[in-house]
This record gives structure tokens, sequence and C-alpha cells, in this order.
């Protein structure tokens, strides 16, 4: 496929008005260069950008069992809400008395959530899941200096946690220890108990985690940090498989965060938007960032918290993810959510039990949302890989799902159907694993060289990585 500068041609353009009339006026900034723009007409120019949608895949084009990422599809009515002119056609500096419904979405959406949560307070100023990390651990950070405890140095993290927490814990100043899994996938306790201290400042998790397990050992493990001083915080980024079943504040966390861009139904669409509120307990409220939205005389406004960290962000977040999320949740209700993060668990599990026909799980047992695979016996069996199989969906029509990732288990992919996949295309999707899994077996030079049928197959993906070409040469 052509780039839109290899479809230029000298005179061609989109616009049939006439040539300006008036004197032209420039401003003292003119470029010394003209602007190198493609010169397209229309039509080619509305094909080339069709062909470019069509060479993409959503959700919109079939199954997105992208792990740890809920690729879910998410109902139009949410985007038809947060379109509505009251909410679009808003500035942030306008005083109170003229956002009076935005600050009751925010109102809402902090008492719905909270609620979900099991927290008490809740900010929503974070862009994304890994700037609420950072923020929560600022939080606690506030904490422990507001009590003159500058000891505490450290941040726990499971080999289980989400991906982010280690970076986003170095990024607030603290020292990473590092606590392995048991051989069933989850928080080794005796492990945790020895590294536990006085310079401990909190322990971030995942809970389920990244290989789709749920801690039993939960409780236990919130008391031992506890007693020993820190603070938890918890990792929301999985929140699908228990929101309305169980709460994080319930558990023993001070703090969390959400990906309102994944559970609570934005499209992830280009990385973004996306929004990271995060939530927390009483004590750490006079520490939130940003203002709050308060009710009181029958109208809304914002409060400063007394101790506040300072704003994260400009005004107040991704407004529009919010109203998103909020509608999301008055839709379904409170019978809905719950019934969302049981179709999230189901779906998983019955999928997780089809492929085992065929593949290794890495885990044995009931999974959450989530499970992880094991590709190590094809590629000792056939030198078929996880990004062989990977590829290899493409060719169904369906995106690969995460892979390499947990970095403790070796050729791993990681799956998640979602909820709002039917029997029938969770079906499709078995049998397109099943099918690709045969043929490694029986063709593993078919499946090495896949994908086949995809408008660009295998790429130089090292060469690319190490010799990127991330701009057209004009001629």
């Amino acid at each position: 496929m052509k780039l839109i500068f290899e479809r230029s041609k000298e005179g061609r353009g989109l616009c049939l008005l006439p040539a300006c009339d008036v004197p032209v006026v420039l401003p003292s900034m003119e470029r010394k260069s003209p602007l190198r723009l493609p010169q397209v007409s229309e039509n080619d120019i509305s094909r080339h950008y069709t062909q470019l949608a069509n060479a993409t895949h959503g959700v919109n084009d079939g199954a997105y069992p992208l792990g740890s990422c809920t690729m879910k599809y998410n109902p139009k009515v949410n985007d038809e809400a947060a379109s509505l002119p009251g909410f679009t056609r808003i500035h942030p500096l306008q005083p109170e008395e003229t956002v009076q419904g935005c600050l009751h979405v925010l109102r809402d959406a902090e008492k719905i959530f909270c609620e979900i949560t099991g927290m008490d307070a809740m900010t929503f100023q974070p862009a994304a899941g890994a700037h609420g990390e950072f923020t929560g651990l600022l939080l606690i950070r506030a904490f422990h200096e507001s009590r003159g405890d500058g000891k505490r140095t450290k941040i726990i993290v499971p080999d289980s946690a989400h991906g982010t927490n280690p970076a986003s814990a170095v990024m607030a100043g603290y020292k990473v220890v590092n606590i392995p899994s048991t051989p069933e996938g989850c928080v080794d306790l005796e492990k945790l108990a020895a590294a536990v201290g006085e310079d401990t400042a909190g322990l971030m998790l995942t809970n389920p985690n990244t290989v789709g397990l749920f801690d039993k050992n939960i409780l236990e493990i919130t008391r031992i940090v506890h007693e020993a001083g820190g603070l938890c915080y918890y990792d929301g980024a999985n929140l699908n498989a228990v929101m309305g079943v169980a709460r994080p504040g319930d558990m023993g966390f001070d703090v969390v965060h959400l990906n309102l861009h994944k559970t609570f139904s934005t499209p992830h669409g280009g990385g973004g938007p996306g929004s990271g509120p995060v939530g927390c307990k009483e004590f750490l409220k006079p520490f939130l960032p940003g203002k709050a939205a308060a009710a009181g005389d029958g109208s809304f406004h914002f409060l400063e918290y007394p101790h506040s960290i300072g704003m994260v962000r400009a005004f107040y977040g991704n407004f529009l993810v919010v109203v998103r999320a909020l509608c999301y949740c008055l839709t379904l209700g409170p019978e809905g959510i719950t019934q969302a993060a049981h179709m999230a668990v189901l779906n998983a599990n019955y999928v997780r039990v089809r492929l085992a026909e065929g593949y290794k799980m890495a885990y044995d047992g009931i999974c959450m949302h989530e499970f992880v695979m094991t590709l190590q016996p094809e590629k000792d069996k056939a030198e078929v890989t996880a990004v062989d199989v990977a590829k290899a969906l493409l060719d169904y029509g369906i995106h690969p799902p995460t892979m390499y990732f947990p970095l403790i288990v070796h050729e791993a992919l990681m799956v998640e159907p979602t909820e709002t996949e039917s029997m029938e295309n969770l079906d499709e999707l078995v049998e397109a694993f099943l099918e690709i899994h045969r043929k490694a077996l029986e063709d593993p030079e078919w499946v090495r060289t896949a994908p086949h049928m995809t408008p660009i197959t295998r790429l130089d993906e090292v060469g690319a990585a190490r010799n990127p070409r991330l701009r057209y040469e004009f001629p």
C-alpha cells in the first residue's frame, strides 16, 4: 500500500473554491519553507484512508483477546452521552455556577466508584493507569512524610504484579523489592514476611494478578504489610473480574487506581484518551490532588484538599471518559456490574478449559478474567513459538493475545476473552486456536511463516527496532 505522500501529484487538491480576492496578510512567524503537504484529490484521499482503516483490527472486526488490557466492546450509548453539547461545549475555567451538571457528574462518579472499590474518596485527575499508580504512590509518600517517617524507602512489588508497577515506584522515588511467586502463581507469604520492615513504605499488588489468579491469601498479605507500618496499594487494572463482587477496600487496601478506559467503557483507540482515577481511605483523603466536587446549599462546588500533593494534571482530568464510565455504571446498575464480572470469569474459564485440549496452561485451576498458556512444549517439539501462534491468529481475523507477558511464564500467551463475547464468538476463537495447534504439529513451517493473508506479513522486527524509518524521505 502506498503512503499518502506517494499518491501526491503536483497540482491536485480538494478545494474547488475560487482564489482569494483580498490581500493575504501573514503573521511575522511566516515559514521559511512551504509545508510539504500531499497534493491529492478528494476521492483518492478518501480511498486511501478507507484502505488504512480496513487494514487495521479493532473490536468491530473480530475477537480481541488481549490479556491484561480488556479490549472489549463498549456500548455506543455511552459515547452518545459523552457527546452531548452540555458536556463537550464547556471550558474548565468557567465559573462553578455554569458547570453544575459537570460537577454533578464528578460527584456521582466518585460515589459510585468509591462504592465499587470500598474507598472513601476519589480524584479523577490522573489521565491513565500508570499515571494513577504514580499518584497513589505520591499519596503514600505524603502520608509517611506527614508523620515524619522518612526511613520508609522501599515498595514491595510481587513478580505477578502489573508490569508498570516497578517503574511507577521508582518514579515516585522508591526502591523496589521484588517478591517471587509460589509455584501456584500467588504471593509467597514467607518471602513477603521476610521482606517487610521499618523501611517498607508499601506494597503494590494486582489482584487478580497478571496470571489471572485471585490470591486466596489476600487478607494475610495486607495484614503483614500493615503490621510493618506500610500501606497497601491496589492496581485496579484487572477489576473486570471482581467489580460488584469483591472490593479492594475490604481486602485491606488503602489506595487504589482504576482504569476507566479498560473496565468502564472507553475505547482504547489510538492509545487514548484514558482515565486512571485514584481512590483512598479517609486518612489519605487530605493528600489527594486537585479539587473535590462537593454538594451543599442546593448546588455543587469545589473544595481544596488541606494537604494536597498538588495537581498531577491540568484541571479535572479527561472528563468525557468519566461521563462514559458513569453512563456505563448507571445503565448496568449494581446487578449488571456484578453480572459483567461473572461473565468475564465464566468466559475465560470456558475458553481455558477448551484450549487445554491442546495447549498447556501455566497454572492449573480456576482463573479469573484471563489466563496464561505456555507454548514451551510447542517450541521444544516443533520450534513453534508464542509469537508464531499469535501471528497465525491474524489469518483467522483474530487479534493476537498478549505475548511473552508475564515474564514469569516462558513462551507466554495471555488470553482475555472479556464478558462481551457470545458463546458463538468464543467457539470460533477456540477453534482457531486449536486448528493452529494442529498445524503447529503437522505443518510447523506454515505457522512459523504466518500470517499469510494480512496486508502486511512477517516484518523484520529486530531491524525495525534498531533502524526505524519514521519519516518519509522526499525525493
